[in-house]
């Protein structure tokens, strides 16, 4: 039913007035909203979003796999691998394993737009400012990243005996900042600024002429010298490396390689006059990586193979070995279907009657810009989950992976909202068309509404959060049976 608005999303329940369960029910909200928070702060990378992943899988009895030994696979078992410390695959065998009709799956994205940090990254001016080389990292709003603290996160590869090892890294204080330029030198600023990343961008990390011991604020090479045996620390020019060394346990000598990105400080919140709105750095896409996780792990299907996909480097393409245009997703499907003992035609049948959920948050109605989305087909925070569609099949979703995503929902009891582009707006993309190129199956396109996407901090609503773990745990919990192309049964 469409609202008088024609905004596109099914009418909710009115109800007289706030009673016990609706407060119970607002508890809900606000608590996974705030899981969701706790998750996407401890996750500053996409190494440290896999890294939080896997934990949350151990925690629930998964056991890790390795790509490359042999996968030994038990009925009842629970299982996941990695590829690139970045991308995840987590999948369920039921208990009883005897005429799988298919793979229940929903995938995310790891990644969020950044500046990541260059191979060679400090830059000096005139021997006072130390910055640091970066270059954009997806499609970012630049301007939000200015005057704000900043802290460095990532991966090290360490060099170990004869070996390599990888290292998480995270910088976890406020440490650098990009600096604006003071009005009164650009005059014309508030007229809108192209800001050029190699020139307007890079961050300011330390001023290397400052002596922390000295009374004096300028370095004087004689003087310090002088002094050094008595406080050597305050002569040391401050390096990136020397700071991720000390902050990953190890010499900085050892560093062979790294993935180095900036990340934002400031911790997301609940906002608004009655807290209904979230605050925070990167919820596309960790809002539904999440999501979909909670989901994956609150469901039991004796009937399909539940898969869980985390995929790195939506933001650029897709197209790397870790990407949803990787055979990653295949060579996963294709393993489990061998290590059970399974034929190539029965793997083709089960990847036939499979179903997916390609997850990536979409277009909130933004109340300043309210012609920037369709007339009709617009979505709106707290109102639910979003299916996202489009002709040229940038979403994925057609008549019959929608219909059977509204059922799911109307069992699941969660509103649903409907969002196309602008017809005269080219719009973005996502991860699940990209995907089927490797492994097709029928897959619906959803999300959830935000504004500001791809900002260093964007909005969305405190109860959609919610609405979607509860309607990804009611997809993978129900059996969905392709009797024929286009037919299909729904049961849980």
């Amino acid at each position: 039913m469409r609202n008088a608005n024609g905004s596109g999303h099914e009418q909710r329940r009115q109800t007289d007035g706030p009673g016990k369960d609706e407060v119970n029910r607002m508890n809900d909200f606000r608590k996974t909203a705030q899981e969701m928070l706790e998750f996407i702060r401890i996750s500053p990378t996409c190494f440290h979003a896999v890294a939080n992943i896997g934990r949350m899988l151990e925690a629930a009895g998964f056991q890790q796999l390795q790509e490359k030994e042999e996968w030994k696979l038990e009925k009842g078992g629970r299982y996941y691998t990695e590829r690139n410390d970045s991308s995840v695959i987590a999948f369920v065998i039921p208990e009883k394993e005897v005429g799988i009709r298919g793979f229940h799956m929903a995938a995310a994205h790891s990644d969020s737009p950044c500046f990541k940090i260059k191979e060679k990254p400090e830059l000096t001016v005139e021997e006072h400012y130390l910055r640091l080389n970066t270059e954009k990292y997806g499609g970012m709003i630049l301007s939000t990243w200015l005057d704000r603290p900043l802290s460095v996160a990532g991966r090290l590869a360490v060099k170990n005996g004869n070996g390599i090892e990888g290292r998480l890294v995270n910088i976890d204080r406020d440490l650098c900042v990009i600096p604006n330029v003071a009005i009164h030198m650009n005059r014309e600023m508030n007229k809108g600024v192209e800001y050029n990343p190699q020139v307007d961008l890079l961050p300011l990390l330390a001023d290397v002429s400052f002596d922390e011991y000295d009374a004096h604020t300028t370095y004087d090479a004689q003087t310090a010298s002088e002094n050094a045996e008595e406080q050597p620390e305050a002569v040391e020019k401050p390096t990136l490396a020397a700071l991720a060394a000390e902050t990953a346990g190890v010499d900085a000598e050892t560093i062979l390689g790294e993935d180095l990105f900036l990340y934002t400080r400031q911790e997301g919140k609940m906002i608004g006059a009655k807290g209904e709105f979230v605050l925070s750095p990167r919820l596309d896409d960790l809002q539904c990586a999440f999501t979909s996780m909670k989901g994956f792990l609150a469901a039991e299907n004796e009937q399909n193979i539940n898969v869980y996909a985390c995929f790195d480097n939506e933001e650029v393409g897709s197209g790397t070995k870790q990407g949803a245009a990787s055979t990653f997703l295949y060579d996963v499907l294709w393993r489990m279907n061998k290590a059970l003992g399974k034929n190539e035609e029965e793997f083709y049948r089960a990847v036939a009657g499979s179903f997916m959920l390609s997850c990536d948050n979409a277009h909130a109605v933004h109340p300043n810009y309210r012609q920037k989305t369709d007339v009709t087909n617009c979505v709106y925070m707290n109102d639910g989950i979003v299916i996202k569609s489009h002709a040229g099949q940038k979403y994925t979703s057609d008549a019959v992976s929608v219909a059977v995503f509204r059922m799911i929902c109307e069992k699941a009891g969660i509103p649903l909202q409907y969002f196309a582009n602008r017809s005269d707006e080219a719009g973005g993309s996502t991860l699940g068309n990209i995907a089927m190129t490797q492994v097709s199956m029928n897959t619906v396109d959803i999300g959830l509404p935000q504004l500001a996407m791809h900002s260093a901090y964007e909005t969305a609503g405190v109860k959609d959060t919610e609405y979607m773990v509860k309607a990804v745990e009611t997809f993978y919990a129900s059996h969905i049976q392709a009797d024929s192309d286009g037919n299909y049964q729904i049961n849980q």
